[in-house]
């Protein structure tokens, strides 16, 4: 099995068991907590550097959550899968990062059962609720939402962001097959919007996709299933209905920004979103720079929405280490980035986003 970076994991059967976790993120870090380890350091790290909006984690209730569902083998397993925060909060240290809004981005589909879906998101908020308590200069985090059941998720945002302190919410980019402007989940967006919320929308890959022989889905079905839910969302006047909602788009907003030419022919003719509505939401989504933006997005992305519309993001630990340094480093570079604009996207625009975390961070 070809993963994200690049390693080959050769038994089939546990490719199917893995990649549906490894794909959408659900467990992308182990947290150590023993003696000597990174508890130590819950006081330190930069609090002037970056802030990383793409940053997935997996603390222990939810690793043996995972485990116990066969998301991850008891033992091995893929590099992500034994991860710790030792190596997280060196890789932050390193790259100038002083806190990772942390998320973990589960496939719907494992959350099919109401029960289950009920016990498990509670793990999952709860382990990153944790996490923030024990580090809350270094991380916040997004509650995971459980889409295929919407009373349910209307339940655990109002638990995440009311008792939890959640800087926001993740949904994935669809469930069973509705993308995130379907009617169903009108509920939960009006939730939301009364609560004046943060959402991150995490692609969960084509449902109905075929797959390209040596083309891994998360090179571009996954760009296309978040332009797909970013164009359900306006088509279906969600963020016109809800003007206090804040949306990040995963990856640069996938092909949503590229695309605005032939979304508005189309909307001219009667064929899709109306074209104003498609000029207003480009220039509201918020963007992340993760799986990487620069160089060669940066100039439309830029001309599209601005850089105040534009939040740093690393995708770690889903994303290993050489290539997270290598995505930096190419941001850094980037001719399309003014020492303005670096500034705005690699801390000031998720401090507006964010308040609660800039109060931590600048406390």
């Amino acid at each position: 099995m070809q993963v994200e970076d690049g390693r080959t994991e050769s038994d089939p059967s546990r490719r199917r068991v893995l990649k549906s976790a490894a794909v959408a993120g659900a467990a992308a870090a182990v947290t150590g907590l023993g003696p000597g380890s990174a508890a130590a350091r819950q006081g330190g790290g930069p609090r002037t550097g970056r802030i990383d909006t793409h940053h997935h984690a997996l603390p222990p209730d939810m690793k043996q959550w995972a485990v116990e569902h066969g998301l991850l083998p008891p033992e091995g397993g893929p590099n992500w899968g034994r991860w710790d925060l030792n190596r997280t909060l060196d890789t932050m240290d390193d790259l100038g990062i002083a806190a990772g809004v942390a998320s973990a981005p589960a496939p719907p589909e494992i959350f099919r059962d109401r029960e289950l879906a009920v016990s498990g998101t509670r793990v999952f908020n709860e382990s990153l609720a944790g996490l923030v308590r024990d580090h809350p200069t270094r991380f916040g985090f997004f509650a995971y939402l459980p889409l295929l059941h919407v009373d349910v998720a209307v339940e655990e945002a109002a638990h995440a962001l009311d008792e939890l302190g959640a800087d926001g919410v993740l949904l994935m980019a669809n469930a069973g097959g509705r993308y995130l402007g379907d009617p169903v989940f009108e509920p939960l967006f009006a939730e939301l919007d009364r609560r004046r919320a943060v959402v991150f929308v995490h692609p969960a890959g084509l449902a109905d996709a075929r797959p390209v022989p040596g083309v891994e889905d998360w090179i571009a079905d996954f760009m296309l299933d978040t332009t797909r839910t970013a164009l359900s969302l306006i088509g279906a006047g969600t963020l016109d209905r809800h003007e206090r909602l804040s949306v990040i788009l995963s990856h640069a907003g996938g092909f949503l920004p590229y695309l605005g030419g032939r979304v508005e022919h189309a909307g001219r003719q009667g064929e899709g979103p109306d074209p104003a509505a498609f000029r207003r939401a480009v220039r509201r989504f918020y963007y992340d720079t993760a799986m990487p933006s620069s160089p060669y997005a940066t100039p439309t992305l830029l001309a599209a929405a601005g850089a105040g519309r534009l939040l740093f993001g690393t995708d770690w630990p889903q994303v290993v280490r050489p290539e997270v340094d290598r995505t930096v480093a190419l941001l850094d570079s980037d001719p399309a980035l003014d020492r303005r604009a670096h500034a705005a996207v690699d801390r000031e625009n998720a401090l507006h986003l964010f308040p609660a975390l800039a109060k931590r961070l600048r406390g």
